[in-house]
């Protein structure tokens, strides 16, 4: 009997064991059309493209092309900063090694997948060839940019136009937001009422619009109408320390400090 026992406790560790490792598995494993998470963290932009079937993984140490085009499977080139248009937005990348060069054009444009079906943001177009070649490849696809991971979690406000905030300065807490990196999108506290909106992300520039919020009347001396405007004309970020910046090219806007 205790040897029967024993049996079914290892049995259950072992089918446990295993149903974690599914787990695990799954969440490092899952993809989309533009690669793994572990891909999506790593590179700023990712795109696609069918009929050849190409794809395009744009990271701040480097740039990579893939393709089942013979002599194009895989090309590396150093990370490159972009050409941007001056009345659209729309940026260019000339990229280079000893074996191949590539020009990349990416624009603010909606893009359908013609095999997937799936509505991406930008419409992206790649000219690649070998040195020994004298014609260009030329590819069209769709692609996105992959919004900061490090962005997904829960802030608490500290500092509200180069001054530290307390308590007092909101109707009962200090505000918060908690950004969804994955939907682009944010909910929290504007110190008096509940806030909610979008972000929009590219490489280096962060947008926080469509901000919409309860009614509540606030009470004298509330600053949530200075922290929501400072939110909308954040343009830019950093992360360090565990705190988050929100600036603008006038100035350091907001400051948060990491709670989870």
């Amino acid at each position: 009997m205790k040897n029967i026992l024993s049996m079914l406790l290892l049995l259950s560790v072992i089918i446990g064991c295993k149903s974690t490792a599914g787990k695990n598995s799954e969440v490092k494993g899952s993809s989309s059309e533009y690669g793994t998470q572990e891909d999506q963290m790593k590179y700023y932009f990712t795109a696609t493209g069918n009929e050849p079937f190409w794809g395009l993984k744009m990271g701040r140490e480097g740039i990579e092309f893939s393709s089942v085009i013979s002599g194009k499977e895989k090309i590396v080139f150093p990370a490159s900063e972009a050409i941007k248009a001056m009345d659209a937005n729309i940026k260019m990348y000339k990229v280079s090694n000893k074996k191949s060069s590539a020009t990349i054009t990416i624009q603010q444009l909606e893009c359908q997948n013609s095999t997937s079906g799936v509505i991406s943001p930008y419409k992206v177009s790649v000219e690649i060839k070998n040195n020994s070649e004298l014609v260009s490849t030329k590819l069209d696809g769709c692609g996105k940019y992959n919004t900061d991971y490090r962005l997904h979690d829960i802030w608490v406000l500290e500092e509200l136009n180069g001054f530290k905030v307390f308590i007092t300065d909101f109707q009962k807490e200090l505000p918060r937001i908690e950004i969804n990196a994955a939907e682009n999108s944010f909910m929290g506290f504007g110190g008096c009422n509940a806030i909610s909106g979008s972000i929009f992300y590219e490489k280096g520039l962060l947008r926080f619009s469509k901000v919409v919020s309860t009614l509540m009347a606030c009470g004298p001396g509330n600053k949530e109408d200075q922290f929501v405007k400072a939110l909308q004309n954040t343009t830019t970020y950093s992360i360090e320390n565990n705190r988050l910046t929100l600036s603008n090219p006038s100035a350091k806007l907001l400051v948060f400090r990491k709670v989870d």
